[in-house]
């Protein structure tokens, strides 16, 4: 992928930022944070590679597909558990699959479990499909992960149990941080491939709040320290500035409450 062109994001990022009235004063929510910390620099740029090109046509997609893996870019395949039981090995090997990210619950295990330890490299995730589910905690793990394995020209199968819900969240997660895609295209160049794809909501809110923290954490890690003391100063005087307003503001009321009073 070095080789490939790249998507150029300017900083600061423009995630969506949530409001709220409070004694008649706006105060932003938490991604506010993450936009004065990328803002700090306007030469600051992050640097995506651009998503490989398909080569071949997507197949029309047929109901008994969903039982199958798809591949969403050259060495990452999704798909169910259905693809990856004792009886599919060698189908895994034909397609050359070297890693797999095996996704269950505790209570699935008994069912859903690595069956080929000693032909592939597995990462076993503990997720529940549960809207409650903090799945974001999983990203990381999860890109390292196929990062290492197509490093070395490996394949990566990521599954769960119908491979729509928790495994397709964490190949969303994967393209949107490597390719600096927002949580909808994300979704949308994995659906064209596998159209069955539903994470529930509670991982689609998580997903779509993703784009502001893995934003922030790669600016954090491309500056310099220079430029990220100077962030954090600049963020804490306006902090301060911010609440020298307020002081005022109050302070102000007081005196014509006074006035009127007296």
């Amino acid at each position: 992928m070095c080789g490939q062109a790249t998507n150029t994001i300017d900083c600061p990022a423009n995630p969506t930022r949530e409001t709220r009235a409070k004694s008649g004063r706006v105060e932003l929510g938490p991604a506010n944070a993450a936009e004065r910390l990328s803002g700090m620099d306007e030469d600051t740029k992050l640097q995506f590679p651009s998503l490989p090109a398909t080569k071949e046509e997507l197949l029309d997609w047929a109901y008994p597909m969903r039982r199958e893996m798809q591949e969403i870019l050259p060495g990452l395949f999704l798909g169910p558990y259905s693809a990856a039981m004792k009886s599919k090995l060698q189908a895994l090997e034909r397609e050359g699959i070297t890693h797999v990210v095996c996704v269950r619950q505790d209570i699935e295990a008994n069912f859903i479990k690595p069956n080929f330890p000693h032909t592939f490299r597995y990462l076993v995730l503990d997720i529940a499909d549960n809207p409650v589910e903090n799945i974001i905690r999983f990203f990381p793990t999860t890109k390292e992960f196929i990062d290492g394995c197509l490093a070395t020209g490996g394949k990566v199968l990521v599954h769960g149990n119908a491979g729509i819900s928790r495994s397709a969240a964490l190949v969303i997660a994967y393209l949107m941080e490597t390719f600096g895609m927002k949580y909808r295209d994300a979704f949308s160049h994995i659906q064209e491939r596998r159209f069955c794809i539903n994470p529930n909501m509670g991982f689609v809110h998580q997903l779509q709040e993703y784009e502001a923290i893995y934003l922030a954490k790669l600016t954090i890690k491309m500056m310099s320290p220079m430029q990220l003391g100077r962030s954090f100063l600049q963020a804490g005087m306006a902090g301060s500035r911010k609440r020298s307003l307020e002081e005022d503001d109050d302070f102000g009321a007081m005196q014509v409450a006074a006035a009127q009073n007296g």
